[in-house]
């Protein structure tokens, strides 16, 4: 009974000060964020209900990329209060060692893992759509402030110019179609707009069509309207033109077997798959190492370095991680060396430190 009675008061204080500090930290961001924003939203006619939609919309991808920091920053609290007030040494005389104190951590960290897991697979790829639809239906110069963005939908690659109306006009359409038999390119379409019908059909607008056989070219005569038959629709249409988008696993799956159209390369979604599925032992190495702050005499205070030192070594492991990252993104690692490799070396070096402190 003790144990559990331990395991919850630990596992309790955990998570309050981890969300505490991930949420101190999230709202400092989404201050510097409204900072820039604010104007942008105000001279769209938005007021301040524009301001708190945005604020409401963009707050969980501040949090998700909050819970690092906060999970470093709250466990070293945490630990650090329960040494200078005599209650690890307290545990320590009793015969606990540091790494039975880990062991009871562990749990929490995982509920915590799971819930950026959650967040990150599922709430934030939703918000995202929302803010980006948003953004670009009340974007009074989608021509100016539109990003051109390349798509591979199976044998075809489709190239747009802007979006506007959230997603429901689509301007500036290439359309280049290949054999599926040999992959060379038979015909393309160009069409100044596209709009959006119903589903699986798009209505587009003063085209002229370009076919290619056997080297030879033939232009079709201009035409005023033509349908276009794909399952895309203008949700997906605003998931692609999103730079640096979040989907959602399934998704990511879908897109990998050639079932979702892509306009990202396969190691930036591998990356970030097992990004998210390794997110909990993440977080338990940021706790591990957090864990020699328990080896402080309690009559030192805080006049030790030890917690600044493990501040600065987590924070170093949070760089290193979004450094491999983005070398993970650029191809130039293998996705699994990309996520694996930080922890790996750190988890090693923390279990080294607190087994010279246990000898």
């Amino acid at each position: 009974m003790s144990h559990y009675v331990l395991l919850r008061y630990l596992s309790i204080a955990l998570i309050t000060r981890v969300l505490l500090c991930s949420a101190a930290i999230a709202g400092l961001l989404e201050l510097l964020s409204l900072l820039e924003q604010t104007t942008p939203i105000l001279q769209r006619h938005l007021g301040l209900r524009g301001v708190f939609y945005y604020a409401i919309l963009r707050f969980p991808f501040l949090i998700s990329n909050a819970l690092p920091p906060g999970m470093l920053i709250g466990t070293l609290f945490m630990l650090t209060q329960m040494t200078f007030s005599s209650e690890i040494p307290t545990l320590r005389a009793a015969g606990m060692s540091s790494f039975t104190l880990y062991k009871y951590l562990i749990p929490a960290t995982l509920l915590i893992g799971f819930f950026g897991f959650f967040l990150t697979d599922q709430i934030i790829p939703h918000s995202e759509l929302t803010y980006y639809t948003w953004w670009n239906k009340t974007d009074p110069h989608p021509d100016q402030n539109g990003r051109a963005f390349w798509i591979q939908n199976g044998t075809r690659i489709i190239h747009v110019g802007y979006l506007s109306d959230g997603g429901k006009t689509l301007s500036d359409i290439d359309i280049y179609m290949r054999d599926p038999s040999t992959g060379i390119l038979s015909q393309t379409i160009h069409a100044q707009n596209a709009h959006y019908l119903n589903t699986y059909h798009w209505q587009l607008q003063k085209t002229y069509r370009i076919q290619i056989k056997n080297s030879l070219f033939a232009y079709n005569p201009s035409q005023d309207k033509i349908y276009w038959s794909t399952h895309l629709t203008p949700d997906d249409f605003i998931r692609l033109s999103i730079q640096n988008p979040s989907f959602s696993t399934w998704t990511i799956l879908k897109t990998l077997y050639g079932r979702f159209p892509s306009a990202f390369p396969p190691a930036l979604l591998e990356t970030s798959i097992l990004e998210r599925f390794f997110l909990p032992l993440f977080l338990c190495a940021l706790v591990l190492l957090t864990m020699p702050v328990i080896y402080i005499p309690p009559r030192t205070g805080f006049q030790s370095w030890i917690p600044i030192r493990c501040l600065s070594i987590g924070l170093l492991l949070i760089v290193t991680q979004g450094l491999l990252r983005a070398l993970g993104n650029a191809e130039i690692l293998p996705p699994i060396v990309a996520t694996l490799s930080g922890l790996v070396i750190f988890i090693l070096w923390a279990l080294n430190t607190l087994l010279r402190n246990e000898i």
